[in-house]
């Protein structure tokens, strides 16, 4: 289901469009899918929009002459998501008290959306932020020290606001809570349980004190000492005038995929626990997994999960945890038969900062990369260089951007159950 088909179908609901009311509305979108989940809400509704902005990455495209429209950066910020952050929040404190804010987040938000707090700029915070991501930090605490480095996360978007607000959102969170509020988008509009003490603690650990900016440790203790404001806490008592829905998510993708194996005459296993951790370990535990899990059945067989993975980067070479995680797979092939293959992608299109969305592997793609006279899989995973290798083979797989972010997809395919595969 599309962004936008997503968004028509949730304003169904006479609850949610009774709160929005009759106008008018300031409208604000960001992530990937801010395009086209602003095109669900104009065809859904005919309420007055009375200014707004919209951000994600590319080039854009048509939004409502009252809205403007800033190309941003992702996975890290840049000028355009600084602008956007700031309009945002000028956007907010302008509604009309009688009005309503509704803001339509997706996966990127992060990035494109993003305010320094006072005394930082968005270069020390983008230092911050690739840093974390070079160590491997998992997202929910990424997202701890981008809420407490930013003017806009953490809710202070909704804390700019004295109106009701509704927030629709597209969530590309999978893990420790999936679909928390707080961590999608790094939750600019509702409470924030961590604190300046969290994201501190995250900062100072090895191999990441020393590498993010001085200020960004400063501006962190500081707040720690309460010397700064906390973000939006949930004792606020005004929760009543905000309201949350999550309209899509991973399961979306899941069914989707579930659905078109089917139709190909595939029996499909889903695997409902989201897939995490390091993306060499969960790739290499994979086709285990499928070969258990297809074990016994007859005729083609499909498994399918989904979740979001990481890489912790030590070498020097280019890709993406889809990337990793299929060249860690390579080697495991074997336990799935000749006829198999495994695809992993991400599903917005674009995997790590490469133009692919992934890559695919079968059981004979470590002879034909031998063949090619390539080194040995760990030689390539030790230099986080996967792209290389599925390059040089022809396997990875390229969609283009598409404009949503629901995390990432994976799906195992296989003419015939696994035999005589020792598991």
């Amino acid at each position: 289901m599309t962004p936008a088909r997503l968004v028509q179908t949730a304003l169904r609901d006479p609850l949610l469009r009774d709160f929005v009311g009759a106008g008018p509305v300031t409208l604000i979108a960001a992530g990937k899918a801010a395009l086209g989940m602003t095109h669900g809400f104009v065809e859904a509704t005919d309420v007055q929009i009375a200014g707004g902005v919209a951000v994600g990455p590319g080039h854009g495209g048509t939004v409502p002459l009252a809205m403007t429209w800033h190309t941003g950066g992702h996975p890290l910020p840049s000028g355009g998501s600084l602008a956007a952050g700031q309009e945002a929040l000028g956007c907010a404190a302008a509604a009309s008290p009688s009005g309503c804010v509704v803001v339509l987040l997706s996966g990127g938000a992060s990035a494109l959306l993003a305010v320094p707090v006072p005394g930082l700029t968005l270069e020390e915070k983008i230092g911050a932020t690739r840093t974390l991501l070079a160590a491997g930090t998992p997202i929910h605490e990424l997202n701890c020290v981008r809420k407490h480095l930013s003017a806009v996360k953490g809710g202070r978007l909704a804390q700019a606001a004295a109106c009701r607000m509704l927030t629709l959102a597209i969530s590309d969170v999978v893990w420790p809570v999936e679909d928390d509020p707080a961590v999608i988008g790094s939750g600019p509009t509702v409470a924030d349980a961590t604190t300046f003490a969290d994201a501190a603690a995250i900062v100072r650990r090895p191999g990441v004190r020393d590498r993010v900016p001085t200020a960004v440790l400063r501006a962190l203790e500081r707040g720690a000492a309460g010397e700064l404001p906390e973000t939006l806490k949930g004792n606020t008592g005004d929760s009543a005038a905000r309201w949350y829905r999550v309209i899509g998510s991973r399961r979306q993708a899941m069914l989707g995929a579930v659905s078109a194996a089917r139709g190909l005459g595939y029996t499909v296993r889903s695997v409902a626990d989201p897939v995490v951790g390091e993306a060499r370990v969960a790739g290499a535990a994979l086709p285990r997994r499928a070969a258990t899990a297809m074990r016994g059945l007859a005729g083609p067989q499909c498994v399918v999960s989904s979740g979001e993975t990481t890489v912790t980067v030590a070498g020097r070479g280019r890709g993406g945890r889809n990337q990793e995680f299929a060249l860690a797979a390579a080697p495991e092939m074997h336990r799935l038969g000749v006829t198999s293959v495994l695809a992993s992608l991400g599903t917005d299109g674009v995997d790590g900062p490469t133009d692919a969305a992934g890559a695919l592997v079968d059981p004979g793609t470590i002879a034909r990369a031998d063949r090619l006279r390539l080194e040995p899989v760990a030689a390539f995973l030790a230099e986080n260089d996967s792209y290389s290798y599925f390059d040089r083979l022809g396997d990875l797989i390229r969609t283009g951007p598409t404009g949503t972010n629901v995390g990432d997809l994976q799906v195992v395919v296989a003419a015939e159950a696994p035999r005589g595969v020792t598991l």
